[in-house]
């Protein structure tokens, strides 16, 4: 009995820790996120979500990894690249960096914006994929005065970022700015690995063969 009694305090200890470390991380986490639309090889979506990224975002997070010649890739013209995404002195084979002074940054948000090349797959956890994530933290800022932008975040309570995108929304309908923010993540998400496309293709024509190369061994093994 005395051994039944120590393991059950044993077992109602762990228990208790890992109920206790999941209210920690649900409290970490904030709201439940949504189901990120799934637009990866929808070329307008990800041009859509380009420009969002070139016009909002870049101007206070970086892209380090990305290239703006890569944008070829999802269908933009080297012309249209120059015209419409660039910005200040950037030339068409540079990588992405922001357009604010990451000391300034430091000064003014308390923390230096992290680079976003790629955030949409240093952000899935038990809520989901980063792509999830993404998609319902850009959904989710609400007006705080408490806070010193004025904003706070239901999917990351008491952020330092302000919600840069507001003045879209407000010129937006719900569905229209919930389409805007798809269209950003799915371009996030294609950035975080320009080749995921390319890559699942080439392992689906590889088990393919694969499977046609273990038939035939097993064919020539029987007979």
């Amino acid at each position: 009995m005395k051994i039944m009694g120590f393991t059950q305090k044993i077992i109602l200890g762990v228990a208790m820790t890992l109920g206790l470390a999941g209210a920690v991380q649900a409290a970490a986490v904030g709201a439940a996120w949504d189901k990120a639309p799934n637009r990866i090889n929808d070329m307008g979506a990800l041009q859509s979500g380009a420009k969002v990224f070139v016009n909002y975002c870049l101007n206070c997070h970086s892209a380090a990894f990305m290239r703006y010649t890569r944008l070829t890739d999802i269908g933009l013209t080297t012309d249209q690249i120059k015209d419409n995404l660039l910005v200040t002195n950037s030339k068409i084979g540079d990588t992405m960096k922001a357009a604010i002074d990451p000391t300034q940054a430091k000064a003014w948000f308390g923390v230096n914006p992290p680079d976003l090349t790629v955030i949409a797959r240093s952000r899935a956890g038990a809520g989901g994929t980063g792509a999830d994530y993404l998609y319902s933290y850009m959904r989710g800022f609400y007006r705080d005065d408490t806070k010193p932008t004025g904003w706070n975040n239901h999917v990351f309570p008491n952020v330092a970022m302000p919600h840069v995108l507001w003045e879209l929304q407000s010129s937006m309908s719900p569905g229209e700015y919930d389409q805007t923010i798809g269209d950003l993540v799915n371009y996030l998400q294609w950035m975080a690995e320009p080749a995921q496309t390319t890559r699942k293709n080439i392992g689906i024509w590889v088990l393919i063969f694969l499977a046609g190369l273990i038939f035939l061994t097993w064919q020539l093994n029987k007979a």
